[in-house]
């Protein structure tokens, strides 16, 4: 169930892509990888939806193409028929001129029933493509909130760092100036043989 500012979110989405042309979006490689796979499960029975409609909007495409294919050739066959009886009349003829208006009617039929779909089908994608959005919209709204809480975290960590690695320099110059310091007065009081006793390795050449 969605909450109060959940449903005001949406509303605000919906207020701003009214009048605004959408790509379909399942179609489009970059909607693809605006979402994590978390979100992808958010809206994957929207996907699935609207790609379903455009197959179906695809096929029925194809479907109307063949059949205008089929019934052009079933036309050209009853006119050649019909020449072909005025000069020799012949039931065999008849029946095969019956047959092909009756497909000819199916044609028809089926034509009119495809295209009928197929102009509902663009308001039905757009419908389901809207809705993807919208909810496509959340999910990212979602996302940059996550990692707009975490750049700052982050950020902070980093600032912390920071401040921690500077103060380790400056101990680190201070100690390497006091063993610079002490080898120095230790190799002019005693000498470099008594410095090697002590196994002594610093060297301020290095």
């Amino acid at each position: 169930m969605k909450s109060k500012e959940d449903e005001n979110r949406q509303g605000m989405f919906f207020q701003a892509l009214q009048g605004k042309k959408i790509p379909v979006l399942t179609l489009d490689n970059k909607w693809y990888r605006l979402l994590t796979e978390e979100n992808r499960t958010e809206v994957s029975a929207l996907e699935e939806e609207l790609n379903a409609l455009l197959k179906r909007q695809g096929k029925l495409n194809a479907e109307i193409k063949d059949i205008k294919k089929l019934k052009k050739k079933l036309m050209n066959e009853i006119v050649s028929l019909a020449d072909e009886a005025e000069q020799t009349p012949g039931q065999d003829l008849t029946e095969k001129m019956e047959q092909n208006k009756k497909l000819v009617e199916e044609c028809n039929e089926r034509l009119e029933n495809y295209q009928d779909e197929l102009m509902e089908l663009p308001k039905e994608i757009g419908q389901v493509n809207f809705q993807l959005m919208l909810d496509t919209m959340g999910c990212c709204y979602d996302t940059m909130q996550e990692n707009t809480a975490q750049i700052e975290e982050i950020a902070q960590w980093v600032a912390e760092i920071r401040v921690e690695l500077k103060k380790r320099l400056i101990r680190k110059q201070e100690m390497e100036q006091q063993n610079h310091a002490i080898y120095s007065y230790m190799h002019d009081v005693f000498g470099a043989e008594v410095i090697e006793i002590f196994d002594m390795q610093y060297n301020p050449e290095a």
